[in-house]
């Protein structure tokens, strides 16, 4: 057979049969072959990112491979924002772009470029396939690179004529290593001595717990160490969101939010995650100088890299809480009566019982805020979230892009356990909707619904065309406060750190002229949808929205810090 329809069957033998892709020029052979090969589904996007971001969601849900298609050079551009996204999360992505030939690489001919250099910063891995006898051999090796921890992309550039060729090499799955190692008893009793003269330890969580399915074990180890925990950048359900010694996540922009937390401890124990994952870190010791730090991953690029660690372990996160948690369990009396002290004081403290988002998200007392078609807007995010949550299937999967009214999507759809709730992470915007549908696809049997910021959305809008398309039964809720609520969030610790006081919001967050109407661009797009802008809409539009056998729009019009009339005003705004 010829190399077209051989790579397809040395997916489906690694039981990879979804394929989300983008078609160009010299991917015409390859895609020509599909119909040969039915097992092999191919889900159609408008972007590359989206395919990209689809696969993330796929992957993500299912915590194995996926596979992306994409065109050549300005294919490869379009989504590299994307993979370097996945790459953060540690998403194994397997993308496979096109090429025009090996034997045009010489004549610098149109959308030629070096692609395996353009996927290096942002992949485990890019290659090239240089001669036919080795096209299935390289692609089990990416199949093996991207599951093989830390996981994360590999790029493989297919050039046609390596595609055209007859294919001799024998079709089997690509091997991929057991990493399920952890140090012995003997090696963590280091560990267990520094339990045992803490007095204040805290957990940092990071993907890596979810990835090696150690959300169980964690909980019982914080239970008996009485430890706060905290998520370190998590995408995924590390740790219960509704378990009491939740204390909620490091800093996301400013390392000076994350200073209390690292300097509270006289013990730090981090697993599967990266200290820290700031946009501006702090630059010093985040650490007290008598603090002791364990850090367990399984990507050793990750432990000690900025800051000072006394005992790790490049290991699976989940395999090490197993083998620690006899150990501590074994601990004197004493020790766990101090413990459980420690512990009953932190569940009584816990901002999940005293921190309530019914404030800042709940229906607002003001009758200021602008119109929208005649109507005042009365919304915020807090009561829709919460009749969803309550009308909703219990097992329902949240893939949540709300970004700053993600609160009330994490109280009243708190993740318990890995794939429960996926959040963005690695910056990207735009990853909700594609995510859902990747989520969807991933589990068919179970309600996905997808929250991303009008913001956000609108990176990825042209999503809500795969899913009609694909008849794929993703819920879209777009959160829409008319502006990049983060970056004025963000803008407002700005100021505060330069004494800045009595300023107006850059007119540059401010989305609210002219007022984008997702409810109709989404009908445009073949996907039923409505306007809530009042809270009287809210219970008939989530009916309709769940009992809807098919792809599903609310366009959830909220309460903003925006100036409409200020617009247009001065030069550039």
């Amino acid at each position: 057979m010829r190399g077209h329809e051989a790579i397809l069957r040395q997916f489906l033998a690694n039981g990879i049969d979804h394929m989300f892709g983008n078609p160009g020029t010299v991917e015409q052979g390859f895609l020509d072959a599909l119909s040969d090969v039915p097992e092999m589904k191919y889900i159609l996007t408008l972007q590359e990112s989206i395919a990209v971001l689809c696969a993330d969601g796929y992957a993500r849900s299912r915590f194995k491979p996926a596979l992306v298609q994409i065109h050549s050079s300005p294919g490869l551009g379009n989504a590299i924002g994307n993979l370097y996204q996945a790459m953060k999360g540690q998403a194994p992505l397997v993308v496979i772009g096109g090429d025009a030939g090996i034997k045009y690489q010489a004549m610098d001919a149109q959308m030629a470029a070096d692609l395996v250099a353009m996927a290096e910063p942002v992949t485990k891995w890019s290659a090239m396939v240089q001669h036919p006898s080795s096209l299935l051999r390289m692609l089990r090796r990416a199949i093996k690179i991207a599951c093989t921890p830390p996981c994360g992309p590999v790029y493989l550039c297919l050039p046609e004529d390596m595609l055209d060729s007859e294919i001799t090499e024998t079709i089997f799955p690509a091997h991929i290593p057991s990493y399920d190692t952890s140090p012995t008893e003997a090696d963590l009793q280091q560990v267990v001595d520094l339990i045992k003269i803490s007095n204040n330890p805290i957990i940092l969580a990071g993907d890596g717990v979810a990835w090696t399915h150690g959300v169980d074990q964690l909980v019982e180890l914080a239970e008996i160490l009485g430890a706060k925990v905290y998520s370190a950048d998590g995408g995924e359900i590390n740790f219960p969101d509704d378990h009491l010694l939740n204390y909620g996540s490091t800093g996301h922009m400013f390392g000076s939010a994350s200073l209390p937390i690292t300097k509270s401890c006289d013990l730090c124990i981090a697993l599967g995650c990266y200290l820290l994952p700031e946009v501006f870190p702090d630059l010093g010791d985040i650490f007290n100088d008598d603090a002791k730090i364990v850090h367990i991953d399984t990507n050793v690029n990750n432990i000690a890299k900025n800051h000072r660690v006394d005992i790790s372990y490049v290991a699976r996160p989940g395999s090490v809480i197993k083998t620690l948690l006899p150990l501590v369990k074994a601990l004197p009396g004493e020790w766990h009566d101090s413990s459980q002290i420690r512990r009953k004081t932190y569940e009584s403290e816990s901002p999940v019982v005293n921190n309530s988002v019914d404030e800042l998200y709940g229906i607002p007392e003001d009758l200021n805020n602008p119109k929208i078609d005649g109507k005042t807007v009365l919304m915020r995010s807090g009561p829709f979230i919460k009749r969803l949550s309550e009308k909703a299937p219990k097992d329902t999967i949240i893939f949540d892009e709300a970004l700053t009214n993600s609160p009330p999507v994490s109280k009243y759809f708190p993740g318990r356990k890995a794939g429960d709730r996926m959040m963005t992470r690695g910056g990207s915007l735009g990853t909700g909707f594609p995510g859902g549908i990747g989520a969807k696809l991933a589990h068919p049997d179970r309600c996905v619904i997808a929250f991303s910021g009008d913001g956000g959305s609108m990176y990825t809008i042209q999503t809500l065309w795969t899913a009609a398309r694909h008849g794929v039964n993703t819920k879209f809720v777009v959160c829409q406060n008319r502006s990049y609520r983060l970056l004025q969030a963000n803008i407002k610790q700005f100021w505060k750190e330069r004494g800045i006081e009595g300023r107006d919001f850059p007119l540059a967050f401010d989305l609210s002229t002219p007022q984008v109407a997702f409810h109709e661009i989404a009908k445009g797009l073949g996907v039923k949808a409505e306007s809530v802008s009042t809270p009287d809409q809210i219970d008939g539009a989530i009916d309709r929205m769940l009992d809807h056998n098919g792809p599903y729009l609310i366009n959830l019009v909220l309460a903003g810090d925006v100036h409409p009339e200020l617009v247009g005003v001065h030069c550039g705004q």
